[in-house]
């Protein structure tokens, strides 16, 4: 009985939803040619380079993820990593959420790679932790520049102190939980309630994939700049758009306005449309930017960030399908004879 009312709950809520987006969104569509007509009347140069920049910031995450999970004795070569960054990145793309779609597919590919589940979560959060600690430390060496004039452009203290004041708290949050030391894992006592419990469970998990990601940064691995490519070639496209519509803001403009409208990427909306663009617009209207020029370096930029991962994702994440089915006749074959098969070249041990 309650599955049924929950049912029927979510459906009446999606109804109404649906409805309420129609209502508002309807009265515009007719505006939506000419708004593409003013996006597409961009410099095609500019734009192209713009898709360049785009595909560099995959390949940066793309090493960032080897950096972290094809270890000795994975399964994951570069075939694999393509296949799982790609469909993981579609994922975040058509569900943002805060990246959660495309976690969780990363996560279920590795498991059936063979990696157990307690070194899927230590690493994942480990590469959680050095690609949004560049977030953070962005907010906080740009929002402080700007605001003591180290960078040109205006410096509203809501744009710059508050969210580097924000990035700053994180990064000496996720320090001092690194600190915590305990058996990840292990329950709380039975006294103890459940949310008690998954807090524990939660912080110990938290603080061994800090500690993986320190670790990782002192190996000095050369596939971590791929978090610093990932994030810096994203913004540049965001440049490369400003270009293709004329005047273009300071770098340190960008880089903020940047950062502080994909916080709305933490709201579970398709892509993040409609949030990270308002978000972005908003901000570049607050650092005083033309507001016509910034629609349509957002709206150029979002249709290149948004659109160019998400047919190769979802032709990867096939592909991926295709691969999992590779690895289960393997481990089938390998339980048969009893004997460790050879790996075949597509699925060699990553370096």
């Amino acid at each position: 009985m309650r599955g049924n009312w929950r049912k029927a709950f979510t459906w009446s809520a999606a109804i109404v939803l649906g409805g309420a987006a129609g209502w508002f969104l309807l009265p515009k569509l007719h505006e939506l040619g000419h708004t593409w007509a003013r996006v597409s009347s961009g410099r095609p140069g500019w734009l192209l380079v713009a898709v360049g920049l785009e595909i560099l910031s995959f390949l940066g995450y793309m090493g960032l993820f080897r950096a972290v999970f094809a270890r000795s004795g994975s399964r994951i070569n570069w075939r694999e990593s393509y296949e799982i960054t790609m469909a993981g990145l579609a994922a975040t793309r058509l569900l943002a959420a805060g990246g959660a779609g495309g976690v969780a597919l990363t996560a279920w590919a590795l498991k059936r790679s063979g990696m157990d589940g307690r070194t899927v979560a230590r690493r994942m959060t480990s590469f959680l932790v050095i690609l949004y600690g560049v977030y953070m430390a962005a907010l906080l060496v740009f929002g402080v520049g700007l605001y003591l004039g180290l960078f040109s452009g205006s410096a509203p203290v809501g744009l710059t102190l508050v969210p580097a004041a924000f990035g700053a708290l994180v990064i000496i949050a996720a320090l001092s939980l690194s600190r915590l030391r305990g058996v990840t894992g292990v329950a709380a006592p039975e006294s103890s309630h459940a949310i008690v419990r998954r807090a524990k469970w939660l912080g110990h998990s938290v603080a061994a994939g800090v500690r993986g990601a320190l670790g990782l940064l002192r190996s000095r691995e050369p596939g971590l700049l791929g978090a610093v490519a990932w994030w810096g070639f994203d913004i540049a496209v965001l440049w490369a758009s400003f270009h293709a519509f004329g005047h273009v803001p300071p770098v340190g403009v960008i880089v903020m306005a940047y950062f502080v409208g994909t916080l709305a990427n933490t709201l579970p909306l398709p892509g993040g449309i409609g949030g990270v663009d308002g978000g972005m617009i908003g901000a570049f209207l607050a650092f005083g930017v033309d507001p016509g020029t910034a629609v349509l370096a957002v709206l150029a930029y979002r249709g290149i960030a948004f659109w160019l991962p998400t047919l190769p994702g979802a032709i990867a994440y096939f592909q991926l399908r295709r691969t999992m089915g590779e690895w289960k006749a393997e481990e089938a074959a390998e339980t048969e004879t009893g004997v460790l098969q050879p790996v075949p070249a597509q699925v060699a041990v990553a370096s």
